[in-house]
């Protein structure tokens, strides 16, 4: 039955998650965070990563015998701000569209050989407010 008033929809949970880091990986605070096979890393230029949002912490995880898992991240989902690509840069005309992953501070309007990293809600100068969800 659709709402006749208003209606108080209560949220469950946060916006932060938290996620095995993969083996032999430094995220660094900030960094815009992907997950590859299950585990958390930091953005780059690959297809089949799932964007997860911004890193609230620095983790590393290469010193401990090079498992994965050993280590956790708690990464916030949301709107950020990161940096836009030079050579193939997001602009007005990816507004509410894709963005793509370039790597762990940088996203690019280049699809080829890239994961999505979020919808294109605007800009801050020259730094693009992408929303991750």
């Amino acid at each position: 039955m659709a709402l006749t008033k208003g209606r108080n929809t209560i949220e469950q949970g946060s916006n932060v998650i938290v996620l095995k880091v993969k083996a032999s990986t430094k995220i660094y605070e900030g960094a815009l965070v992907a997950v590859d096979g299950g585990y958390a890393i930091p953005g780059k230029k690959a297809t089949g990563l799932i964007a997860a949002g911004r890193a609230e912490e620095y983790v590393d995880n290469t010193g401990t015998g090079g498992t994965n898992g050993a280590r956790s991240i708690r990464v916030k989902r949301g709107v950020f701000l990161f940096e836009n690509d030079i050579t193939n840069p997001v602009t007005e005309a990816h507004i509410l569209g894709t963005c793509y992953i370039l790597d762990d501070e940088t996203v690019t309007s280049l699809e080829t050989g890239a994961s999505v990293a979020g919808k294109v809600l605007g800009f801050d100068g020259d730094q693009v407010i992408v929303e991750i969800r």
